[in-house]
């Protein structure tokens, strides 16, 4: 698979060029266009609890659509669902990755994408919790609202990172998280802040400049009758209705 980046960093497509008979995983909704020929099958893949984890869990979709070049090749165009930036990750044996919830969108035959727990946050607040396990070898694509920024650690190099800004790091490196003010649940409320990631290196962790959680507590508190937890989708729905 070749990924050909369209109309970035703000409103990215990614076209991704298959060989022929090559197949492309592709989150439920993702899709925008593809060429003639191509063969579509959508199903829980890995079976019904596996849909099940990835829907409930991991913020996805229950169906995966494959999609399967025909004998002349073809592409496939997907973007995310929030505006901002779409990036391919190389995902190697040695190298897994984890990804936010709801952040991936695709990948290349021969990663493997399952649900994993990242973290307590998620009962706090939105933020973490389940997202998706990015293993095997090819590429995974993940949206992010807003820039994509990149943080390469070194050995025993620490870096703070608030949680709702956090797309995707190696599985391998080594991270607490925390409350951004420790023991003192009421300065974190004063602080605006959260919950926190303190990562240590070695290893690489994907950021996005721009806070889902943060823009739909905003955005609902615009919205008369609207609270956080009905989601932007319901909120979308509420602006644009009567």
């Amino acid at each position: 698979m070749q990924v050909q980046l369209r109309h970035n960093p703000s409103f990215t497509v990614a076209r991704c060029h298959l060989a022929p008979g090559e197949p492309l995983r592709v989150e439920g909704g993702a899709m925008i266009a593809h060429s003639e020929g191509v063969q579509l099958e959508s199903k829980a893949q890995g079976g019904v609890m596996k849909g099940l984890a990835r829907s409930v869990l991991g913020g996805g979709s229950f169906f995966v659509t494959t999609y399967t070049a025909p004998q002349q090749g073809g592409w496939v165009d997907v973007a995310g669902m929030l505006p901002g930036d779409t990036v391919p990750i190389t995902i190697t044996p040695e190298r897994p990755i984890f990804l936010r919830r709801g952040s991936w969108i695709a990948n290349s035959h021969g990663v493997e994408i399952d649900t994993q727990w990242g973290g307590m946050a998620n009962l706090f607040g939105g933020e973490g919790g389940f997202g998706f396990r990015a293993t095997g070898q090819g590429e995974a694509l993940v949206s992010v609202y807003g820039a994509v920024d990149y943080i390469d650690l070194q050995p025993q190099e620490l870096v703070t990172i608030d949680t709702g800004h956090v797309v995707a790091y190696d599985l391998a490196i080594q991270f607490r998280m925390r409350r951004a003010v420790e023991g003192r649940s009421v300065q974190s409320v004063k602080s605006g802040e959260g919950w926190v990631f303190d990562f240590s290196g070695p290893g690489r962790v994907l950021l996005q400049s721009r806070n889902p959680e943060t823009f739909q507590q905003w955005v609902a508190a615009a919205v008369p009758g609207r609270t956080p937890r009905e989601g932007i989708g319901g909120i979308a729905g509420g602006l644009f209705s009567g």
